[in-house]
């Protein structure tokens, strides 16, 4: 197993994810996203305190470390193992896959419980579509459209996010069943995602949580 490249797929990875997006592009404006709204650092905060275009900034920009960790986790493990015959070569095709998805773990974990602001975090959605972008679009179109249904019906993007959460992993299982690793990996993000909700989850059960067009935060 190629150790030394996990590891250092994990680091850049972590690193990579643990870049505080919102953080920066509201810190830019002079704000402190951290003391406003929820106090989320993700895009949905940022779009309801900086307004839409800087929280779909956010929202790119966090997806992109998802998307670009995996490319970052694929291309080093080609650069170390050798990229001869890698083409037709099943294994090492599964391992450039698997240091994609290692990568993938890590920007997500990154993002979360990021080092540069004592290890608090956003909530991951958006970087894990970026992740799941790259390794598996379908699972993530589904997950996306139980997503996009769920706030057209109740407004909540916190629940829409949860419903989303939810539904990726069953997607992958179900498109995917060949896949262990994968499944088992969609599975644990989708559960870490619901919890980073876990304060949403008590405000939607308490009838408090904000809905999407008024000014508290939902997510």
């Amino acid at each position: 197993m190629p150790i030394l490249s996990y590891l250092l797929t994990a680091l850049g990875a972590y690193l990579l994810g643990s870049i505080p997006t919102g953080f920066l592009v509201a810190k830019a404006k002079g704000i402190d996203i951290r003391s406003v709204g929820s106090g989320n650092i993700g895009a949905t905060n940022a779009m309801r305190v900086l307004g839409k275009p800087a929280g779909i900034a956010v929202l790119v920009l966090d997806a992109l470390k998802g998307f670009i960790a995996v490319c970052f986790g694929v291309a080093l493990f080609a650069k170390m193992q050798g990229s001869a015959g890698g083409a037709s070569n099943a294994a090492y095709v599964a391992q450039a896959f698997n240091h994609g998805l290692a990568a993938g773990i890590f920007a997500v974990l990154g993002h979360n419980y990021t080092c540069w602001l004592k290890f608090k975090g956003g909530k991951g959605i958006a970087t894990t579509a970026g992740v799941y972008l790259a390794l598996a679009p379908a699972p993530l179109g589904i997950a996306l459209a139980v997503f996009i249904l769920a706030v057209v019906l109740t407004r909540y993007v916190s629940l829409g996010s949860i419903a989303g959460a939810i539904a990726l992993p069953v997607a992958v299982w179900v498109m995917t069943p060949h896949n262990l690793f994968l499944g088992i990996v969609t599975t644990a993000l989708g559960a870490l995602a619901v919890y980073k909700h876990k304060s949403n989850i008590q405000r939607l059960m308490a009838g408090t949580e904000s809905q999407l067009g008024k000014k508290k935060e939902t997510k």
